[in-house]
């Protein structure tokens, strides 16, 4: 049986390429037929980097069925994965998210959870020797991956080992990293062709603290007035997205690549709240500059209070 790799949904960069690079992998080197497949549409920035290196966009997918064999990277959150992810045979997991719990298994798998920027990262360590054997776009798909997951490393969870290995796979492929890496956070402030609500959810993952359940959400851009011109749309969506998704707010994060920030939009006292207890700050109006915030994982999740 065919294995299927997947991400989480609404796939980023990270959860688009990572399974590209494992299910080449499995199929290639260690000789086990294996395909990608996504959660929902790659945002911008992941259909550039498909469209760069030459793949065809994986197959799209939202059930499971009874026995598929699976392999999870880029989250072990019950959450962002399907329903029916419980009739599925989960044989491996490779994250480097914390552990949230849910998942049942039917039998002892391989869990590999390190505390890297990247997913793609991860899966180089795992390769050992055999990472010498990844073709050229392979090589791209995991640059690009790294490149997105640490924001040309600005973001705090960079780590050496992500550096290095982006710095070295660049030189092989003769790449500037920087005018790559520009290309990438273009196409991901592309956001013209988005509704509201898919703006909304189209980087976002949900977290409940002190009872109360948040869809926490970020767009990283280089071209932040594109997303603010949109702030009072936005805000107005934020109520439906909310009833829909089953969450009791939404938080919205504008997160500016180049200068290194990020603003929070502020729709009610309760928000309000949450800002100032969460960041330390003091909310005038509906919007809150938090500088040096790049990281949704290390700076803005565990801060969260209500």
């Amino acid at each position: 049986m065919t294995i299927k790799v997947f991400g989480h949904t609404s796939p980023d960069t990270d959860s688009t390429g990572s399974p590209i690079i494992w299910a080449w992998y499995l199929s290639e080197v260690r000789g086990t037929p294996a395909v990608p497949v996504l959660l929902g549409e790659p945002n911008t920035e992941a259909a550039f980097v498909i469209e760069k290196w030459g793949f065809d966009k994986p197959e799209i997918i939202s059930e499971l069925a009874a026995g598929d064999k699976v392999v999870i990277v880029d989250t072990n959150n019950p959450s962002e994965l399907p329903d029916s992810i419980h009739d599925a045979d989960i044989i491996q997991i490779i994250d480097h998210h914390k552990l949230s719990g849910g998942l049942e298994t039917k039998a002892p798998i391989d869990i590999t959870i390190k505390p890297l920027a990247c997913t793609a990262t991860i899966m180089h360590n795992l390769m050992g020797d055999n990472a010498s054997k990844m073709p050229d776009n392979i090589k791209g798909a995991m640059l690009s991956c790294i490149l997105s997951d640490t924001l040309e490393f600005r973001s705090p969870t960079t780590t050496d080992q992500d550096r290095d290995l982006a710095t070295s796979l660049a030189a092989e492929l003769n790449i500037d990293l920087s005018t790559y890496a520009a290309e990438m956070f273009e196409a991901k402030s592309d956001i013209s062709a988005f509704s509201d609500a898919e703006l909304i959810r189209m980087d976002s993952k949900e977290y409940e603290t002190g009872g109360t359940k948040f869809r926490v959400s970020v767009l990283e851009t280089t071209a932040p007035k594109i997303v603010l011109d949109r702030k009072l749309s936005l805000m107005e969506s934020f109520q439906l997205v909310a009833t829909e998704d089953g969450v009791d707010e939404v938080l919205l994060f504008v997160v500016d690549i180049l200068n290194e920030e990020a603003t929070l939009f502020v729709p009610n006292e309760r928000v309000k709240g949450v800002a100032e207890k969460s960041f330390g700050v003091t909310v005038e109006s509906d919007t809150v500059v938090l500088p040096g915030v790049m990281s949704r994982k290390k700076q803005i999740i565990p801060n969260l209070k209500v």
